[in-house]
């Protein structure tokens, strides 16, 4: 049972939800092929039907864990770090980058963009759900957008998120894992049609790694 205390440290930013964390290479958008040590975080409401980590939406079932440890136990193995949920942003991400950045790692966040932006990053991966969209701010401050291709109509949601973007913001579509055989064509071709777009694959589920 979490204590109002620990529940008060959560809402500072000071523990966290951890689910989990480990050392892989990243797998997707422009950073493919990176190796970079992973964070993720409990909790999300967003809810999409297709997501493959469906255990960090409940974000009561994943210890609140010191920011501190966390922090110490990622420099141990890389400079480059990726927070992912669940929803991040969802919690407060000060501390968390703050230390992070003082230890001297390059911080990423991957995120639907469905809460406010808190935290110093050196790079937002944006990837947008239709239930829940972005805030403006997010929508700002994108490095990368990466639109999850399920079926022909996300192209048109695509189109729609990537007016909302910085200019020089890199633009993926990715094919849902389940999707990817009928998709990948359909990217291709839309790809090739369309080229300020480019594909993003789940390279590291290719390569069977976390």
């Amino acid at each position: 049972m979490v204590t109002a205390e620990t529940h008060e440290l959560v809402k500072k930013g000071e523990m966290l939800p951890l689910m989990e964390e480990f050392y892989t290479i990243q797998g997707e958008g422009y950073h493919k092929g990176t190796a970079a040590y992973f964070i993720r975080i409990g909790g999300c409401d967003v809810g999409c039907h297709w997501c493959d980590v469906k255990e960090s939406w409940n974000a009561e079932v994943h210890p609140p864990t010191l920011t501190s440890q966390i922090v110490e136990n990622a420099i141990k193995y890389s400079d480059t770090v990726v927070v992912t949920g669940g929803e991040p942003l969802t919690w407060d991400m000060t501390k968390l980058t703050n230390e992070l950045k003082e230890k001297g790692a390059s911080v990423h966040i991957e995120t639907s963009g469905a809460y406010p932006l808190t935290g110093k990053w050196d790079w937002i991966c944006l990837s947008p759900k239709k239930l829940k969209l972005p805030t403006p701010e997010v929508y700002r401050n994108a490095n990368e957008l990466k639109v999850i291709v399920y079926n022909k109509n996300d192209f048109e949601f695509a189109e729609e998120q990537a007016d909302k973007v910085p200019d020089d913001c890199i633009l993926y579509l990715q094919p849902e894992w389940s999707k990817r055989d009928k998709m990948i064509p359909q990217i291709v071709d839309y790809v090739m049609q369309n080229p300020k777009w480019k594909v993003s694959l789940q390279t590291h589920k290719y390569l069977n790694i976390p």
